[in-house]
């Protein structure tokens, strides 16, 4: 496959320590030979449990690492105006020396929504709001002052101060799993993260059928038609689930028990692009199988799987 990027590895934030311990967190997942710290945008625990604010936790992490690249997984499009999200994103990179990585997406959490009073628009309307965003986010980190009349922004000859570091931006991430987002993403994105869950509901539905590989091809194939001709310059993303085990057969039809996964064989999940089972050899001839087959190259983990991937990350990172 084209589509060949070199290994790097994230971490996502899901555990708030107090100040003192996330520090010391932050700075060896850095040691670690991570590429990125993420943190995801969400005003209610729901399924991944309380999150830092990621732009000023991610603040805080670039003051005390120096590598370490910062990322969002990603921000809600309806929490901030572009206007202003460029404002901040620009600030972090030019603080960070250039280290941020955008990731955007359409919001999909009814609880928060209705928590905090917001208006949950139909899906269609919100990846609207998100597509004329991302102009308007392209635009401000532009030079010059921009102007744009939407359905959703109209900006009247604004000059976003500061410039980021890097140009022309930040790099973006956009994540998703459906037709119309990736389809987005390959037009717009410079990484691609690719959901293996189902979250159209409104929360998170561990739908088997989303992991399958077929599936996984198919949002492949979005991605490709989207982007057409600058698919190679796509950075491919999973957030994979560790399974290590001396037996992955009978650890993949554990799983389908303990999922309720109906339908699926145990060659089926062997085979879901977003498991990884065996050993620390097995997991690595895997993932460098499936980069071949499929291009994913950058993958993240939560952080409470960080000393888990490590000895992964220190073999493949880079190559």
């Amino acid at each position: 496959m084209a589509n060949q990027k070199p290994f790097r590895f994230g971490v996502i934030n899901e555990t708030p320590l107090p100040a003192e311990e996330w520090v010391a967190h932050v700075r060896r997942i850095e040691e670690l030979g991570y590429s990125t710290f993420l943190i995801r945008d969400h005003l209610t625990p729901d399924f991944f449990g309380e999150q830092f604010a990621p732009l000023i936790a991610l603040m805080a992490a670039a003051g005390i690492t120096s590598r370490l690249r910062l990322g969002t997984l990603v921000i809600d499009n309806d929490f901030r105006h572009p206007a202003l999200l460029a404002k901040e994103i620009a600030t972090l990179d030019l603080l960070s020396g250039g280290r941020v990585e955008l990731g955007l997406g359409a919001g999909w959490m009814r609880r928060e929504y209705d928590a905090a009073g917001l208006n949950y628009d139909r899906a269609g309307l919100r990846i609207d709001r998100l597509e004329e965003s991302i102009a308007v986010l392209k635009g401000l980190f532009a030079d010059g002052a921009l102007s744009h009349a939407g359905a959703h922004y109209q900006i009247d000859e604004l000059a976003n101060f500061p410039r980021a570091a890097q140009r022309p931006q930040p790099p973006l991430l956009i994540g998703g799993g459906k037709r119309r987002l990736l389809t987005l993403a390959g037009r717009e994105a410079d990484i691609v993260s690719i959901l293996t869950t189902s979250v159209a509901s409104g929360s998170v539905q561990d739908d088997a059928t989303e992991r399958l590989a077929p599936a996984v091809r198919q949002k492949l194939d979005w991605i490709r038609t989207g982007a057409g001709e600058r698919y190679d310059d796509i950075e491919l993303s999973l957030v994979p689930t560790l399974l290590q085990t001396d037996d992955p057969r009978q650890r993949a039809a554990e799983l389908i028990a303990e999922r309720g996964w109906n339908g699926v064989t145990v060659d089926d999940v062997l085979a879901m692009p977003s498991l990884l089972f065996g050993s620390e050899d097995e997991m690595i001839d895997t993932l460098v199988r499936r980069r071949d087959e499929y291009g994913f190259s950058y993958y993240i983990v939560s952080d409470q799987d960080v000393d888990q991937l490590a000895p992964i990350v220190a073999r493949l990172a880079g190559c």
